[in-house]
């Protein structure tokens, strides 16, 4: 039975408190949040008053659900203390300080994780399963579309490090490869001193090109990402966990005035029918089985989110 401990208990936060209540083969010791300083319990869950007397509980790991600024003050304090730790995206306000909680966790000998959420969902993992059995063929290009209206809740972070990490590191996770160049451009629409809005374009050392579009100045949500080969296409939207296929054509259509509007090449389409397990619990579940299997296999480490981070700043910086 693994001890748990959770710091900030924001909207992720409760979500995380929800599921680290579920968990089989984990007991849920309690939280701090310094907003809540001074009450006793939350939802019936231990409230402390510091981070040293969480971790005196004897907790094995820590999820950190704090805002951006605070990651890596409360994580090299985990670190410090031997305690494994799960931390939201993005892991660090900057690459440097992610570098600083990379560098600390594995001298250490620790287990840290980033909340990359989305490569937990169900429809992005089939779409990387179909990719590496070969259903597109050679991959051209991959692009994603992540809008919805503006979060009041996030004050530190603008929408590249807020939300384009998502596709940053999902873009790479599906391409199994790295980016080799990236180039964005941002606007600062709603009067705030951090970007709002963000276009960018790379290329991945493979060879994929793609392109984000992502803001939060939108008045519908959006979660798109499609992958285009030589075979067709693949077109994920995480909100309803759905994946499409599309398929090029296996014969040419012959009544011009269907293809003249249709295209030459439009073939089958298939939804696929997939498990559609919660995403935030299945990062739980591979976090937990991380801790104790004490390997990092089925997580996204604290090295990728800091390649995340990476890439974010080469969007944002002069």
């Amino acid at each position: 039975m693994l001890r748990a401990g959770l710091v900030g208990v924001g909207m992720m936060g409760r979500h995380h408190m929800r599921l680290l209540d579920q968990i089989d083969d984990v007991h849920f010791v309690g939280v701090f949040d310094p907003a809540l300083v001074g009450q006793d319990n939350i939802n019936g869950h231990a409230l402390f008053n510091s981070l040293d007397d969480l971790i005196a509980t004897g907790m094995d790991y820590c999820v950190v659900a704090a805002p951006t600024a605070f990651h890596l003050e409360l994580g090299l304090q985990l670190a410090k203390a031997g305690v494994h730790a799960l931390i939201e995206k993005p892991v660090a306000p900057t690459h440097t300080e992610a570098l600083q909680l990379v560098e600390a966790f594995s001298s250490a000998n620790l287990i840290g994780g980033v909340g990359h959420i989305e490569r937990f969902n169900p429809a992005l993992r089939a779409m990387r399963q179909k990719l590496e059995e070969g259903l597109l063929g050679e991959i051209y290009q991959i692009s994603t579309r992540r809008q919805g209206p503006f979060p009041a809740r996030i004050a530190d972070v603008g929408v590249v490090k807020d939300l384009a990490t998502h596709d940053i590191d999902l873009t790479a996770w599906v391409a199994q490869s790295p980016y080799k160049t990236v180039s964005a451009k941002t606007t600062h629409k709603s009067g705030r001193d951090h970007e709002d809005m963000v276009v960018a374009v790379g290329e991945l050392e493979n060879g994929v090109i793609v392109n984000h579009i992502v803001n939060w100045l939108s008045p519908f949500k959006e979660r798109n990402t499609t992958v285009i080969g030589d075979k067709g296409a693949l077109v994920a939207d995480t909100l309803t966990a759905d994946l499409t296929f599309y398929e090029n054509a296996k014969f040419q259509n012959t009544w011009d005035s269907v293809s003249s509007f249709r295209g030459v090449s439009e073939g089958d389409v298939i939804r696929f029918a997939l498990n559609k397990v919660e995403p935030l619990l299945a990062e739980h579940l591979a976090f937990r089985d991380a801790v104790k299997n004490k390997n990092n296999e089925g997580i996204v480490t604290l090295a990728d989110g800091l390649a995340a981070v990476q890439i974010a700043d080469q969007m944002i910086l002069p």
